[in-house]
């Protein structure tokens, strides 16, 4: 579920390296040498402290006053507005390039510190499951920090902290799943026999070396090359995010369709009426990440797709965490703790 929204996340900004028709005009252009030439000399003023403080030059500013002087001019003459070096043009607030999407990028984080905290609160320290949750949970939180800092300041830097956290993110969201699904966590929580407990955790070895190694490549990959690959990018975090998404939604079927045991120790057919709640928020996110695809110019220059698609995110981060929770209470845990 966590892996597809991420994903459409990432994917939005694969062409932000490229130029846009705004930036490319006669006129943008023309705009901006005008302003370099006359605002960014040695004697100029320095910017305001805040824009100083968020890492914004002369030029950018430059660049961000003749963006909105020409989406201005267009709505005017309801003439039909351009994006700027991939983005459309956005009023800033205390040097935030996009505010709504920073202040929905904090509410997500809530949503997964608050999701931590009823993890270590509600689930038992007995539960195998709720350390390799907490680790998820703090590594959404991170993700959604560096989400924060991006949608302040688009820059190199921000971007690749944005897009290395939410790769990992996803990925842990695959990692615990296979690891609930298939039974591979610790063992000797669990009241196994000697032979079957070395299997399981020779199995869990090899499955978190498969992701390290993974991760390890990704990111590797992406910074060793001359320019960011953002196909690749993309590529790599479709695969994660709808083979977890798939595994949930089998999670999900009906008991006479299961083919996996959901429970330890309990029959194939054993299904809670809580094991639905997967595949419902499933399509919940698949509906949210649809605002992606209609993608419009901002209400306001303040709000566009992406960021409704952020706020769409949190509460369904919320319910998540409530599924998480019942599923790690169910009873067939509580029977087979040693």
């Amino acid at each position: 579920m966590r892996g597809l929204f991420l994903f459409l996340s990432i994917s939005s900004y694969a062409l932000l390296a490229l130029s846009s028709a705004g930036d490319r005009s006669k006129e943008f252009k023309g705009c901006l040498s005008y302003c370099d030439a006359t605002q960014c000399g040695p004697q100029s003023p320095p910017l305001p402290l805040v824009l100083r403080l968020t890492r914004w030059t002369c030029t950018d500013n430059c660049k961000y006053t003749c963006m909105h002087q020409l989406t201005t001019k267009r709505i005017d003459s309801s003439t039909k507005i351009l994006q700027y070096y991939g983005k459309w043009p956005f009023w800033r607030f205390a040097g935030m390039q996009e505010p709504a999407s920073v202040a929905f990028s904090l509410l997500n984080l809530w949503a997964h510190w608050r999701g931590a905290s009823k993890i270590r609160r509600e689930i038992p320290d007995a539960n195998p499951l709720k350390s390799y949750y907490l680790w998820w949970s703090f590594a959404s939180i991170n993700t959604w920090v560096w989400s924060a800092v991006f949608h302040t300041r688009d820059t190199p830097t921000t971007e690749k902290l944005d897009y290395f956290s939410a790769a990992l993110t996803i990925l842990l969201a695959l990692y615990f799943t296979v690891i609930r699904l298939f039974h591979l966590y610790t063992p000797s929580r669990l009241s196994l026999t000697t032979e079957r407990s070395s299997q399981k955790g020779a199995m869990l070895k090899l499955w978190t070396t498969v992701c390290g190694i993974a991760y390890i490549c990704h990111i590797s990959y992406l910074t060793l090359l001359p320019r960011f690959d953002y196909v690749y990018n993309v590529v790599f975090n479709l695969i994660i995010g709808l083979t977890h998404n798939a595994l949930w939604l089998v999670y999900s079927l009906p008991a006479s369709l299961s083919f996996i045991r959901r429970f330890p120790n309990r029959p194939k057919t054993y299904r809670p009426s809580f094991v639905g709640k997967a595949a419902i928020l499933v399509l919940f996110t698949t509906a949210a990440t649809g605002l992606e695809l209609f993608d419009f110019p901002p209400l306001a220059r303040t709000i566009d797709a992406h960021a409704l698609w952020h706020l769409c995110t949190a509460p369904i981060a919320v319910y998540w965490y409530r599924f998480l929770v019942e599923d790690a209470n169910d009873e067939s845990w509580r029977e087979h703790r040693s």
